[in-house]
């Protein structure tokens, strides 16, 4: 066959076009809404979402869907075949999150406890969103030309776990609890969901799952909107799933075409003060690898679905895209995404995404992200969130050598403490009142709910960092390698000790992290991980120990039953 048998578009690249759509919608919705609630986006900042962060999300999605779509193209030919599905692509939910949780909300909230007005505050956690994007594009870019070397060195249970946290704490127990927030509007999407992503059976006329859940979300919401319309005394539950009319007319006053913005120059003033970012590299650098690692694992897996694309060229343009992305003014890394298998059963050839990335363009330089957003509540869409971080903490089980299992569960802990530490640092904001810095103040032991504090801290600063090296340590001393599990430990000790994990200075309860020569404020505390650091090495040293022990013994012969 040649290159015109394979079509543009086929029918069913209408499915594949709705369900990729709806999952970069949610994105979409999700910036908005935590850009705007975290971090102070909105009023007369809500500038920095219409005119920059959504046309740099348009750009990069645009650019990504196009070249998958041509690389879909260019194999059909190649291949003489017409059945050749293209890679899909979109916002990188996980760092959509991490990258809002931990760089640019803190960043918000340390600026306003700073004096700093919401606006200024407002525009500086765009600038560092827009850092953290840059890093994570250079990285994949880079990690194109080596990701089969750093695949074949680090246990993909190492990889994996850090994801596999994320997703349990910020993304499926975030999102479950704000299903049972609003569970009127919630529970029938979650419901439809499960049966698409559980059962895998077809719905009537073939009708994406993810379409009929959030179409039904929304019916939901403005039906009990109309409810409480005739009802205003009704209960609680009624009046609190009601929708803001007024927010569609603000919305629609908003609709205007933007063209993409260069933004190299608020980049450079961020860049040329490294102190501003330099602490957020145990944040930047693993999700950049991550992201890496994870393209490359949806690469191998449309290879097994019998669709090899050029692993090179295909996390390129990857980088490139999250680049270009950062360049225009998104805070938000783009990435080949998880599916491809579903999307080929589905019948979605090169079209759905040409497809999504035009019809993302189009919402994103109108304005009308904004009128999606006050027409579809998020709690209609979260579900399909929820069950991103359900299959994310999966795989990382199901990914992985069943003996290395204990190595993902161990991998987990520091990033659930993550999760748990964000609950206490806002129940502390909440409060107005007694603050973290007061209560260890007056001891470091200080115990709140069960949690040790201090320990809760500690654990979380770089705590994607302290995932990756416990999990690889495991993973190791599983597979008895126990030289190469100490020099993981020394790694430890070295990231602990120049700051990059562990250490922190707490100020009121704004938590920052804390390098060797970093000043901190007469006001603040200041907890210095050295003996943390002491402490790995004192366990590379056992695994040295038992190495050379282990070494020393008859080589085992392995039991055979009769």
């Amino acid at each position: 066959m040649t290159e015109s048998k394979y079509p543009l578009f086929v029918r069913r690249d209408l499915d594949g076009f709705f369900g990729l759509f709806i999952d970069n919608l949610v994105q979409l919705l999700l910036i908005v809404a935590l850009c705007g609630g975290l971090c102070g986006m909105q009023g007369d900042a809500q500038r920095l979402l219409t005119h920059y962060v959504l046309p740099g999300a348009a750009v990069s999605i645009l650019l990504g869907n196009i070249f998958y779509a041509w690389q879909a193209h260019r194999l059909a030919k190649r291949e003489h075949r017409d059945n050749v599905t293209a890679l899909p692509y979109g916002i990188n939910t996980p760092s959509l999150l991490v990258y809002v949780y931990f760089v640019m909300a803190p960043v918000y909230r340390q600026a306003v406890e700073s004096g700093s007005t919401s606006a200024d505050a407002a525009h500086l956690a765009w600038q560092l969103g827009l850092i953290a994007c840059l890093g994570s594009g250079l990285i994949e870019f880079c990690g194109a030309f080596i990701a089969e070397s750093i695949r074949r060195r680090t246990p993909r249970a190492a990889l994996l776990s850090t994801l596999a946290g994320i997703a349990i704490g910020f993304i499926a127990m975030s999102f479950a609890l704000q299903i049972y927030q609003k569970p009127l509007i919630a529970m029938l999407p979650l419901a439809v969901v499960l049966i698409t992503y559980f059962s895998q059976a077809p719905f009537p006329l073939q009708l994406p799952g993810g379409l009929i859940a959030v179409a039904l979300g929304t019916a939901m919401a403005w039906g009990l909107t109309g409810l409480a319309a005739v009802w205003p005394d009704g209960p609680q539950w009624l009046i609190g799933s009601v929708m803001k009319t007024d927010a569609i007319t603000s919305a629609a006053k908003q609709v205007e075409f933007v063209v993409p913005s260069f933004v190299g120059a608020d980049l450079w003033s961020v860049l040329s003060r490294p102190e501003h970012w330099l602490g957020h590299l145990s944040v930047i650098v693993p999700m950049g690898l991550f992201n890496l690692v994870g393209s490359l694992q949806n690469i191998e897996s449309a290879e097994a679905g019998g669709d090899r694309f050029d692993t090179r060229s295909s996390l390129a343009v990857n980088g490139l895209g999250t680049i270009v992305a950062a360049l225009f003014g998104s805070c938000f890394p783009t990435t080949i995404y998880i599916g491809h298998p579903g999307w080929k059963a589905l019948g979605a050839r090169a079209g759905y995404s040409t497809l999504n990335g035009l019809v993302i363009t189009v919402l994103c330089l109108t304005g009308t992200v904004g009128v999606v957003n006050a027409l579809i509540p998020i709690e209609a869409g979260v579900a399909i969130v929820l069950w991103i971080g359900i299959i994310i903490t999966a795989q990382a089980f199901a990914a992985t050598p069943t003996e290395h299992a204990p190595a993902v569960a161990v991998g987990l802990f520091p990033a659930i403490a993550a999760w748990g530490l964000n609950i206490v640092q806002g129940a502390f904001f909440a409060a107005n009142g007694t603050s973290m810095q007061t209560v260890l103040s007056a001891s470091m032991d200080a115990q709140l709910n069960g949690y040790l504090l201090h320990g809760l801290i500690s654990i979380e600063r770089g705590y994607i960092f302290t995932c990756m090296m416990l999990a690889a340590m495991s993973a190791f001393l599983i597979d008895r390698k126990f030289f190469t599990a100490a020099v993981w430990s020394l790694i430890a000790s070295f990231c602990a000790l120049v700051g990059l994990t562990h250490a922190y200075v707490l100020q009121g309860n704004v938590i920052d992290f804390l390098f060797l020569q970093s000043a901190v404020p007469d006001e603040a505390m200041a907890y210095r991980a050295w003996g943390i650091a002491v402490g790995y090495l004192l366990i590379a040293g056992a695994f040295v120990t038992f190495g050379l022990y282990h070494k020393s013994q008859p080589e085992e012969v392995p039991h055979i039953p009769h």
